[in-house]
């Protein structure tokens, strides 16, 4: 079972020491001929947090409603956007990573699978530490409860299914290159079908199982559990973001037994 997606996964393994090298240099060549070298990847997203902060709580003094974790908009959009900004930044890089390495991949027998996830572990270590940053901002609102030791769990299991996901769209990306026109809208809206704008409670409730249907969402509701109330994330978080990477692995396993042999042919 699963035969395809087992055999990528022992090779990543086997090409681990590889793929290090490959993330270490996709961050590099992130910040090549900037002035602020290395601290730019990172100072980009703080600056997009401290807007939202700024503008929406300082500025406007907008408040959520009385079901919400915090009153303060700036307070909430910080927790959901950074996990989807990481998730945006990872998918997009990561989707058009094979047509981009197609002259590399043609002449040398790489693993395909190495660029997609070169690009999900970038960003990875890029987003990584601000969440961390976050959770030193937010942590002593609870007293830095215990169950923030769920957010590496959490973190690593939205980098394993975004890397999947980012590896079977770059495959349909280099069969039809229409499908990147596609994903970029998709992620161009899907903030506005997440609860990280707003809360779930105030989407009307009968529209609001749509916003599972966006793959990000289970993640996001569990970073604002863990990170704003010092709380578990419910089972259905759980079990969503389980069922997400179920169905993303049994796709991708389907399209790497039909497709294996005309990727590179593809490029």
């Amino acid at each position: 079972m699963l035969t395809a997606l087992r055999e990528d996964i022992k090779a990543l393994w086997r090409a681990r020491a590889l793929l290090v090298v490959m993330s270490k240099r996709e961050i590099a060549a992130r910040h090549t001929g900037t002035a602020a070298g290395i601290v730019w990847p990172f100072l980009q997203p703080l600056l997009i947090v401290a807007a939202y902060y700024l503008v929406l709580d300082r500025v406007f003094a907008m408040r959520l409603g009385p079901d919400a974790p915090v009153q303060s908009v700036g307070l909430y959009l910080i927790v959901g956007a950074l996990p989807w900004m990481a998730f945006c930044d990872a998918l997009s890089r990561g989707a058009n990573s094979l047509v981009e390495a197609g002259s590399i991949l043609q002449k040398n027998p790489l693993p395909p699978v190495l660029y997609p996830v070169r690009a999900v572990l970038a960003s990875g270590a890029i987003y990584g530490p601000l969440m961390v940053f976050i959770v030193v901002c937010y942590g002593p609102q609870h007293h830095f409860n215990s169950v923030l030791l769920l957010l590496p769990v959490l973190m690593l299991l939205q980098t394993f299914a975004t890397s999947m996901l980012a590896y079977l769209l770059a495959i349909l990306i280099a069969a039809l290159r229409d499908v990147a026109q596609i994903v970029n809208f998709s992620l161009s809206i899907g903030i506005y079908l997440s609860p990280i704008l707003f809360p779930l409670s105030m989407f009307p409730e009968a529209w609001r199982w749509t916003l599972w249907l966006n793959p990000i969402t289970p993640y996001a509701s569990a970073y604002q559990n863990i990170i704003l109330q010092g709380i578990m994330p419910s089972y259905i978080e759980w079990t969503l973001i389980g069922i997400w990477i179920i169905f993303t692995g049994y796709l991708l396993n389907i399209i790497l037994t039909q497709s294996r042999d005309q990727i590179i042919d593809w490029l």
